[in-house]
């Protein structure tokens, strides 16, 4: 209930809007009330207002309460039905058969949490300190639940417009066709709801600009409100309808500005069918649940109504909470990749999917909230399946969210001497002028994060890029590392990503936005990027590429010098072998051993680093990495690995070491079992042998 007397919508707007809604005139309230048109008219225009015993009679006239009169914050019943509308058929006699914007993306979960969650970062209330709360939930309906939703979704309306588009061959009518046979096959149906907290809401007219008619009416409209969005192109939102195999979407938002005096469930449905016939009449594609519009121009359209609670929650659509935002109800869920076919699989895709592109938003420092709090909660008919899991950053990303982690707390370092330390430097990108301005440019100075990959890291050595909200635009493996680089990870954030608010992060951030394509999951050309900048823009982001991967190899590069070769006695004891009987012979054909480094630590194992030189191959290896002790008499003792790890191109299997296809050289290392030791290791000499895997034929 709002108290300030500016926040309260004008009496004459709200009674032209109550009038309408319970389809009565002027001269019919006039009449009710025993007074002039005249007067009615007055009110209506602004000017006058009525007295307050009038004020009585109109609640009572209009069958709502004395306070909604005063208050203005509920509208009356309306007197219009709840009903689809089918767009008509193009007079010209164009036919569109599904929504081209739809192919844009793969119909995927994964892919859908990306864009969907993107969207509600980039909505994300201006000012706020609290994060965005995204909540997916995954309910499975079947038997009496699922004939209730469908009763409240007026299902025997839609049908026949179903069973016109599945008939028709092409693309969408197959998958339509899909999800009928499913639902009558199985009477189960999937439904997946985005709910967002602490965001904008759909606000807006319902058809003018605004976040309503973008997302709801309009397609290539972003309307995108902050400065750090990473959309532009207004083609994310349709991944919502293309993962229904129905497509189908219900929304119920609750805006953070009042639309005719109402914040709370403002709801519609969208429908996209492609061309359709229906008892002799044709149909041009979508379809919209919604209360029937009386406005001229507007006369029989579904346009968004006031539903009350009862509504929303048979319509699958009641939010937890009061804070603003919306939920998208996509009603037949499916995922088109094939790779989630059960709700449990789908559930996990879904919190890979969030962590994998959303770990940097989700991470805070200690005087620094996270900008995104996400989870995943799976039901069947109204009961808890999968509790809800909250995605945790660190969990998913433990050495990239301690990298941002330091740099949020201000606690990197130049260079990395330990193992959970996080170095920085900057680098720069070069922001070219804007098409038919003079100048050099602009430099704006990136971060770079480096740290050491945590133990297990299956994808070791790449750089993760991002800006604006941290959504994780491409990760990419550092080329031309140096031999015996130990496993990392980096990060790089560029514009506002970095935290600052200076004019340079600005245009780093509107350049690097315009160098995305619609999945934003690259910096490179595009259209946006030729049209708007001067002439080299694309080498510009070439450049920086260059420069952020130069950046790394610097922070990773081996400081020690090998011309010494280290302590003497060391030298001494460190032998190679190259996987043939002689030490230090090199096969041709084969992985050989080009370079060991190693220390004898304080229980008397060795911790060797070892580099690899391998000969120009379409298939990877697979080698058995042994190490022998060179004693003085008999033979060379085998000795067993407490601890293999993988370095460049390279990964463990089982204690093997699989070097990746048609790399040239790679690296590990390992630490000895003191126990395997026949004696103690600094009284024989180590020798690293690669030999053939048992099994692999090479």
């Amino acid at each position: 209930m709002r108290v300030n007397d500016e926040d309260v919508e004008e009496f004459g707007v709200w009674l032209a809007r109550q009038l309408k809604r319970r389809n009565m005139t002027q001269a019919e309230l006039a009449e009710a009330l025993v007074i002039t048109r005249a007067g009615v008219s007055a009110w209506v225009t602004g000017r006058a207002e009525p007295r307050e015993d009038k004020k009585r009679a109109i609640a009572e006239v209009l069958g709502i309460d004395e306070a909604a009169v005063h208050l203005r914050t509920v509208d009356a019943p309306s007197a219009r039905p709840i009903a689809w509308y089918h767009r008509p058929a193009h007079a010209d006699g164009g036919r569109e058969f599904g929504n081209a914007a739809a192919f844009a993306f793969d119909a995927d979960v994964a892919v859908l949490a990306r864009e969907a969650t993107q969207n509600s970062l980039d909505e994300r209330r201006h000012g706020s300190s609290r994060p965005v709360r995204v909540r997916y939930v995954l309910h499975e309906l079947s038997g009496e639940h699922l004939r209730g939703f469908l009763d409240a979704l007026r299902w025997e309306e839609l049908l026949p417009h179903y069973e016109a588009a599945a008939a028709q061959q092409q693309k969408v009518g197959r998958v339509i066709a899909e999800g009928l046979r499913e639902l009558r096959d199985t009477d189960t149906l999937l439904l997946l709801r985005v709910d967002d907290y602490n965001a904008s809401g759909l606000t807006g007219p319902e058809y003018g600009d605004g976040r309503f008619a973008a997302v709801v009416r309009r397609q290539l409209d972003s309307h995108k409100s902050a400065r750090h969005a990473s959309g532009s192109y207004g083609l994310g939102k349709v991944t919502l309808w293309a993962t229904s195999r129905l497509g189908l979407v219900l929304i119920n938002s609750t805006l953070s500005e009042p639309h005719e005096g109402r914040t709370e469930r403002r709801v519609i449905g969208r429908l996209d069918l492609p061309w359709r016939e229906v008892a002799g009449e044709a149909f041009a594609g979508p379809a919209w649940l919604g209360e029937e519009d009386t406005e001229p121009e507007y006369e029989g359209v579904s346009r968004s109504w006031w539903a009350d609670e009862a509504t929303t929650d048979r319509l699958h659509l009641t939010r937890a909470r009061s804070d603003p935002g919306t939920s998208f109800l996509v009603v037949g869920a499916h995922d088109a990749a094939g790779d989630a076919e059960t709700v449990q699989e789908m559930h996990e895709k879904l919190v890979r999917s969030l962590a994998d592109n959303f770990w940097a938003a989700m991470t805070h420092g200690a005087a620094e909230g996270a900008l995104l709090e996400a989870s995943v909660t799976t039901m069947r008919n109204g009961q808890v399946l999968i509790k809800e899991e909250r995605v945790d950053p660190h969990a998913h990303e433990p050495a990239r969210s301690r990298a941002l982690q330091a740099y949020l707390d201000g606690a990197t370092v130049d260079r990395l001497t330990e193992i959970d330390q996080v170095a920085l430097v900057h680098v720069p990108l070069t922001v070219p002028p804007v098409r038919g301005q003079r100048g050099i440019g602009v430099e704006h100075r990136a971060v770079v994060l480096v740290t050491p990959a945590d133990e297990g890291d299956s994808k070791p050595n790449r750089l993760v890029c991002m800006r604006g909200s941290r959504m994780t635009v491409s990760a990419r493996r550092v080329p031309d590392l140096p031999l015996g680089t130990n496993p990392f990870q980096a990060v790089l954030l560029a514009g506002h990503a970095t935290g600052s608010t200076t004019v340079d992060a600005d245009l780093a951030e509107a350049f690097l936005r315009a160098a995305e394509p619609p999945e934003h999951d690259d910096w490179t050309k595009t259209e946006e990027l030729s049209s708007g900048y001067a002439r080299g823009a694309r080498q510009r982001i070439i450049d920086f590429r260059r420069e952020m991967n130069a950046a790394v190899r610097q922070l990773v590069a081996r400081r020690e010098e090998r011309g010494n070769g280290g302590p003497a006695v060391l030298r001494e004891l460190l032998r190679l072998d190259g996987g043939g009987t002689f030490p230090g012979r090199r096969v041709d054909g084969h992985p050989t051993v080009r370079h060991v480094d190693g220390e004898l630590d304080r229980s008397g194992a060795w911790r060797v680093r070892v580099e690899v030189k391998l000969p120009q191959r379409e298939d990877p290896w697979l080698m058995a990495p042994v190490a022998k002790f060179d004693v003085r008499s008999g033979g060379r003792p085998t000795v067993r690995w407490a601890e293999l790890v993988a370095g460049e191109n390279c990964r463990v299997e089982n204690g093997h070491l699989r070097f990746e296809s048609g790399v040239r050289s790679a690296s590990f290392s390992g630490v000895t079992d003191v126990e395997s030791h026949p004696l103690a290791a600094d009284m024989a000499r180590l020798i690293v042998d690669l030999q053939k895997a048992r099994g692999e034929v090479q």
